[in-house]
């Protein structure tokens, strides 16, 4: 109980019903380990994920009126991708707040990104059932859509490295996978971002494609310092 009031006092929104939060922070791998039927937190992420496409696409029709259907969509996506979405958890929901199982909380499942993009959007869904769409609104312009250029950058992030390096560099751009871990259905890699056999960045996620994101975003930090 006492970590559902810290948590609430983070995210400056009160529950009137508290069971609709504490499904919001429950990961699968609890509720299958307490035989908690339809107590984890899918079902409030399918709804929260709906709730903040329509927030997200509303700010910025409004917010770009200059930008083209695709743009749009394209900068939507930079915003509401699993690792933007899991970059937002660090001020809001920390790996302490879910209910984990055992064998996912020994295998890092605090940290992983999924995990808590996951959650993030559970939490949006439960605010919405709880208090109704002006409240699951203002928690999304509070903790989600905010720096946008700065998560564009995430998400464009390969192809502005490859464009650096192409006018900047003699030696070719290539990334490197270090690490596969995970069983099939929640594999986790590492990938080292190379300027030739130099390491420029490194990054992880549940796909190559996504750990490549990473490892380029980590590398322009550096070289644009």
């Amino acid at each position: 109980m006492r970590k559902q009031e810290e948590f609430q006092k983070i995210i400056g929104y009160q529950f009137k019903n508290t069971k609709l939060l504490q499904q919001a922070l429950t990961h699968s791998s609890y509720a299958n380990e307490k035989h908690m039927k339809h107590a984890d937190n899918e079902r409030l992420e399918f709804l929260g994920d709906a709730v903040l496409e329509l927030v997200s696409s509303e700010f910025l029709f409004s917010n770009y009126p200059d930008l083209s259907e695709g743009d749009l969509t394209k900068l939507r996506a930079s915003l509401v991708c699993e690792p933007t979405l899991a970059g937002c958890t660090s001020s809001v929901v920390s790996g302490e707040f879910i209910h984990l199982g055992k064998g996912e909380e020994l295998t890092g499942g605090r940290n992983r990104k999924s995990i808590l993009s996951d959650a993030l959007e559970a939490v949006i869904g439960a605010i919405y059932l709880d208090g109704g769409f002006t409240n699951a609104k203002e928690f999304i312009l509070k903790f989600i859509l905010t720096d946008i250029e700065h998560k564009k950058l995430f998400y464009d992030s390969k192809t502005i490295l490859q464009e650096y390096v192409q006018g900047n560099y003699k030696e070719v751009l290539n990334y490197r996978l270090t690490e596969e871990s995970g069983p099939d259905h929640n594999k986790n890699f590492a990938v080292e971002a190379r300027i030739g056999e130099k390491v420029i960045g490194t990054g992880s996620g549940r796909t190559k494609k996504a750990a490549e994101q990473e490892a380029a975003y980590q590398a322009l930090l550096v070289l644009k310092a």
